[in-house]
């Protein structure tokens, strides 16, 4: 044998035990970096590799609920809904705060505000629209929700910037999701504007508030190349109806210059459908009449809202049975029902729906922005369901980066009879987030209870 061939001998075995050693040493080191690190590793040419050897697992299916048999329809409850009209808009909706509670409980409070006149309905729209004056701005790591919020406050020149906005709301730059009741708290309580959210929209809601000169924000799906599906925000500032086109302010992908990010009226509606055509708004409380007029009184009265959600996902569903997102948002919306009347019907049905939402399918990460299946369990005594949804989150780093699941895998815990270990996920949840509350509320509660 030559000295030649030795050498390259010699060379292939090293090259395979160096080859050896990497997919051992990679995995822990890679996984030790901040979750933002290894979003932008993925894109880097070996970056894919790296994640497929164990560093980010992220699970195909969220847990296969127990002895559950798949069903085409949910009954919505006919229980009479509290009839108050809200006190304002920015507090129509109730916020998450008080549902994160062990034990929910309506939040509805009696008021003598005249119902508005609906607007809308009088006055018929433009076939085109747009707001100038918005100044769109690059997002940080998982900061669209905080990089929206302040587009929206500057508008009405308030000059929050994102950071301040981010370090209130999103301490923890690793934070998986803002969710749009803090963003709105946030807005009512540290600053000069109002805000209100909802759920259950339509494009003519957008399409009325952008022809009133008043930007809206949606949630929705998310999909990208590398990183699959998400949750995102957009400023929506401009529609054509000529085009069949929306105009938003996208924070991740741009553009920069301003001119908007173009979606057909059927897109925006695909992607907004999944996160139960939720939205937000922010305004100056001298337009809060205009608001409400918009708005409408169906939209205002919170139980009437979440019925009509109810209904239209049950529409949806009957439509196609193989849409887990409307499942999913019938379960949200039945929820949310059951903490406005304290029915258990409305529980009981809610977690129906959950169930088939997962056994249909819907994306792992959907837990990472909403919540409601965990209340649902939760009130219909499913504890270790809770545990067994929780822990599936948290096999994820950026599940793990989401305080809102340690908040009710602590209420499961709890309710198992597990102290220790509810403290234990309460105070984890504060280390997340110093500012998220509810598990504030309730750490307090179980530590001063005998």
């Amino acid at each position: 044998m030559s000295k030649q061939t030795k050498h390259i001998i010699m060379a292939v075995a090293l090259l395979q035990i160096a080859a050896i050693l990497f997919l051992l040493i990679a995995p822990p080191l890679v996984r030790a970096l901040p979750g933002e690190f290894r979003v932008r590793l993925a894109r880097l040419p070996l970056g894919e590799t790296l994640l497929d050897i164990g560093v980010t697992p992220l699970p195909i299916a969220l847990p296969t609920p127990a002895s559950v048999v798949a069903r085409s329809q949910i009954v919505i409850p006919t229980v009479a809904l509290p009839t108050e009209t809200a006190t304002s808009a920015p507090t129509a909706v109730p916020t998450e705060a008080a549902e994160t509670a062990v034990t929910p409980r309506p939040t509805i409070q009696p008021t003598n505000t005249p119902s508005p006149t609906p607007l809308p309905t009088a006055i018929p729209l433009p076939r085109q629209a747009r707001i100038d004056g918005l100044e769109t701005m690059p997002q940080g790591f998982n900061n669209c929700g905080p990089a929206n919020l302040t587009i929206n406050l500057n508008f009405y020149g308030n000059n929050t910037t994102q950071a301040e906005a981010a370090g209130f709301l999103k301490p923890n730059r690793e934070d998986r999701n803002v969710s749009p009741w803090q963003m709105v708290d946030y807005v009512n309580e540290q600053t000069n504007l109002r805000a209100f959210v909802g759920s259950g929209g339509d494009l003519e809601l957008i399409k009325r508030f952008l022809a009133n000169g008043l930007p809206i924000v949606i949630e929705k799906g998310y999909e990208l190349p590398t990183e699959g599906w998400l949750g995102h925000y957009l400023t929506m500032f401009a529609y054509d109806d000529d085009k069949q086109e929306f105009l938003s302010l996208d924070t991740n992908l741009g553009p920069w210059d301003g001119s908007g990010r173009v979606d057909s009226y059927e897109t925006v509606n695909f992607y907004w459908q999944q996160f139960n055509y939720t939205f937000f708004v922010v305004f100056p409380p001298e337009k809060e009449a205009l608001v409400q007029d918009l708005l409408g009184e169906e939209m205002l009265e919170p139980g009437t809202m979440w019925r009509r959600a109810a209904e239209r996902s049950q529409a949806e569903i009957d439509a196609d049975p193989q849409n887990g997102f409307a499942w999913f948002n019938l379960g949200t919306s039945l929820t949310r029902l059951g903490e406005l009347t304290g029915d258990a019907a409305f529980y009981e049905n809610g977690a129906a729906a959950f169930d088939q939402a997962r056994l249909v399918g819907v994306p792992p990460r959907i837990v990472w922005y909403q919540f409601r299946p965990y209340i649902a369990y939760m009130k219909v005594g499913r504890f270790q369901e809770m545990i067994d949804l929780a822990d599936t989150v948290l096999e994820t780093q950026g599940g793990r980066n989401v305080e809102e699941t340690y908040l009710y895998r602590g209420h499961a815990l709890a309710f198992l009879g597990d102290g220790p270990g509810a403290v234990a996920a309460y105070e984890q949840a504060l280390r997340l987030n110093e500012n998220f509350y509810p598990a504030q509320w309730a750490l307090d509660a179980i530590v001063s209870s005998p």
